[in-house]
């Protein structure tokens, strides 16, 4: 591994996460091995799901929402 990739991977390690950005990488991983199963399932129907459930009100998602 190159110096420069070495110190960018130790830079990420280090960064602080918000409980936003787990939370979009939490759905972006459910809707990544679920679409993978059965194509019906889309992002929106992961983001609704995860919405109803009881810790979502502790998010806040606004700004960084991926319906891509």
């Amino acid at each position: 591994m190159n110096e420069p990739l070495r110190t960018l991977i130790e830079a990420a390690r280090k960064a602080p996460r918000t409980k936003s950005d787990l939370e979009v990488q939490r759905r972006s991983f459910a809707y990544g091995n679920t679409h993978f199963e059965n194509e019906k399932i889309t992002r929106e129907m992961v983001n609704r799901i995860a919405d109803e459930m009881p810790f979502a009100e502790n998010v806040n998602l606004n700004a960084n929402r991926v319906d891509e």
